[in-house]
């Protein structure tokens, strides 16, 4: 895997997570191309119905897909997706990579989540954790694992 899109809706807002960000990308430079892609948020009134919230991810689905790659291993993370640990997103990895895969795309929705036409587009759906994080931290998290996936698969002491 020589090229790494992480698709953002959203800025990041806070400098301690810019700074964790930077840290991860940089790290991750030794192994592959890292490029982290941000779309605009659209905005929603305070109380929005289930239709303007339906709407606003349509929206921010069709910009999403947009920027996927041909032939990326396009990988959504959403609510419904598997929970790997860090050894099998490595060999979900190099899997791709063995079968000529050079480009995966992660993507991370805004605060309501991804359409379902993103979630659709996954060939691997991710999952987090059960449990409900900040859009804005889960860059964090998922580019610390990308990070120990990489060390992971190049036999390196990163991951205990």
């Amino acid at each position: 895997m020589r090229n790494v899109r992480i698709l953002c809706v959203g800025k990041l807002k806070e400098r301690y997570l810019s700074d964790a960000c930077a840290e991860y990308i940089k790290r991750l430079g030794a192994y592959c191309r890292p490029e982290i892609v941000e779309l605009p948020e659209s905005r929603l009134p305070d109380n929005p119905s289930p239709a303007e919230i339906e709407a606003c991810l349509e929206r921010e689905g069709a910009e999403i897909l947009a920027k996927i790659p041909k032939d990326a291993l396009a990988i959504p993370l959403c609510i419904e997706g598997e929970q790997l640990s860090s050894e099998g997103l490595a060999a979900a990895l190099s899997d791709a990579a063995v079968r000529g895969t050079s480009t995966a795309c992660f993507i991370i929705g805004g605060s309501w989540g991804l359409s379902p036409a993103v979630k659709r587009a996954g060939k691997l759906r991710l999952s987090m954790s059960r449990m409900t994080f900040p859009h804005q931290l889960a860059r964090v998290m998922l580019l610390e694992q990308l990070y120990r996936a990489f060390s992971i698969n190049a036999g390196g002491k990163y991951h205990k």
